[in-house]
């Protein structure tokens, strides 16, 4: 989570004392060494104990209005920020030049900079940000007091507000806990995903490897458009109807698959394979029963399309992303490895093809699932968590590579007369979901969502 923190506490040593009140267990000087939070800084005085390198949460520091406005210039707070702390006097003498000019309408510059965070809340409101994402923290309750006074007597609804004092900050962490949906972790990971491949200018693009047309094919620049529409896809503030919001970033996350062939790779079954392959059916399920399959997907469900779409149309490497870190604590991974040897091929393989009525020459799971897809009667029988789950189950099979030997066994069925029973050898050999850091945290991460029912 992206925190905006406004304070204008002054020196190194009240930096340092502030940061542990407020933050606590929430933000540990351990956890900036092993890289799980952040802290942004402009002032120089706390360099020494902040670090810079991107992490799984950061904290963008301003200590005075002119900080604020310098941040807003330069950052789309909206995609930037899911939480902002905002102290109300900022008018510490160290950091605040009074020759610099103030909003317009404003004469009094001490008396700006002594409410600067009103200004500065009411000016967040005004650029789109939801009060609810908003908090106050001050060190003089009767400024808090008066502000909600004043809210009410204009009809606008309560703002959090927390005194500077122990039992307000663990009021105030609890606020912050909340503020960190599953809803805030998706929306967090796709748009750090859409910044950083952004950065990919001389990425080869392996997604050309399965479009049909040469003249279909993308560069760069083309890619961009489409990135920046998913950026800023997902609200700051969570909607009541998420399902329906899913259901579109869905749709148009597949939007660039309509004119793909993942079959006329000619590489082994890898992962690539597998991710343009479950790219490829997602645009078509959705195109052709969107109702009845996408109605309820979750974060973990979007997240997993997104990771599939990332991975297939950009090079990547090896190593998980900073946004995948993001996004993999939206699967219930409970840090158990799971065996290799003892992945459920068969048994699921069996359950799937039994499904089939009708086309029973369907062997590979793709087909059998596309098959189920086109009957009517399955989709109403199954219901979309069976085609959700299959979508999961695709990478695996997929990766996995399989020996089909057809007409091995001919006997008689002893049950009806005149009638020959043909059987089939069909075999899995287990891919190596170890082979590189990204496919072994990702393989850990759906393998319980793929598999619910051997967990």
């Amino acid at each position: 989570m992206n925190i905006l923190w406004i304070e204008d506490f002054g020196g190194l040593q009240a930096g340092k004392n502030i940061l542990n009140q407020m933050f606590g267990e929430l933000l540990s000087f351990e956890a900036w060494d092993n890289d799980l939070f952040s802290l942004k800084t402009k002032p120089a005085d706390l360099n020494e104990f902040c670090t810079q390198q991107k992490s799984l949460h950061t904290i963008y520091l301003c200590r005075n209005y002119f900080d604020y406005a310098e941040f807003k210039e330069n950052n789309a707070i909206l995609n930037e920020i899911d939480a902002i702390i905002i102290d109300v006097r900022l008018d510490n003498g160290e950091h605040v030049d009074l020759d610099k000019n103030i909003p317009e309408s404003y004469t009094d510059k001490s008396k700006f900079h002594e409410n600067g965070g009103f200004y500065i809340f009411n000016d967040l409101i005004h650029s789109g940000v939801p009060s609810e994402r908003m908090c106050f923290m001050t060190g003089e309750k009767n400024s808090i007091d008066d502000f909600k006074e004043k809210c009410s007597s204009i009809y606008i609804p309560e703002v959090k507000a927390f005194e500077k004092k122990d039992p307000e900050y663990e009021k105030l962490r609890g606020w912050i806990k909340n503020q960190e949906s599953d809803y805030v972790k998706l929306r967090r990971g796709i748009i750090e995903a859409c910044q950083y491949v952004k950065t990919l200018t001389n990425n080869e693009l392996p997604f050309n490897k399965v479009i049909n047309k040469p003249d279909k094919k993308f560069d760069f620049a083309d890619i961009v458009d489409y990135i920046n529409v998913l950026e800023s896809f997902l609200p700051l503030q969570e909607p009541t109807d998420k399902f329906t919001l899913y259901k579109l970033f869905i749709r148009t996350l597949t939007h660039e698959w309509e004119a793909t062939n993942p079959k006329q790779f000619t590489g082994e079954h890898d992962e690539f394979y597998a991710f343009s392959s479950i790219m490829k059916i997602t645009r078509n399920w959705i195109a052709h029963n969107s109702t009845a399959i996408f109605n309820h997907l979750n974060e973990q469900d979007v997240a997993y399309l997104f990771i599939c779409n990332m991975r297939a149309i950009f090079n990547l490497g090896h190593k998980v992303k900073n946004y995948e870190e993001i996004l993999f604590p939206l699967f219930s991974y409970t840090g158990v490895d799971f065996d290799m040897n003892k992945i459920p091929f068969v048994e699921n393989y069996i359950k799937l093809f039994n499904e089939l009525s009708k086309n029973k020459e369907h062997n590979h799971v793709d087909e059998i699932l596309n098959a189920l897809q086109n009957d009517k009667q399955k989709i109403n029988d199954k219901g979309s968590e069976f085609f959700i789950i299959g979508l999961y189950q695709l990478f695996w099979f997929l990766t996995s590579s399989e020996e089909n030997t057809i007409n091995h066994v001919a006997q008689e069925n002893s049950s009806t007369q005149n009638q020959v029973i043909i059987s089939r050898d069909y075999s899995f050999k287990t891919f190596n979901y170890q082979k590189t850091e990204f496919l072994k945290s990702f393989s850990q991460h759906i393998y319980s969502r793929s598999f619910p029912v051997a967990n």
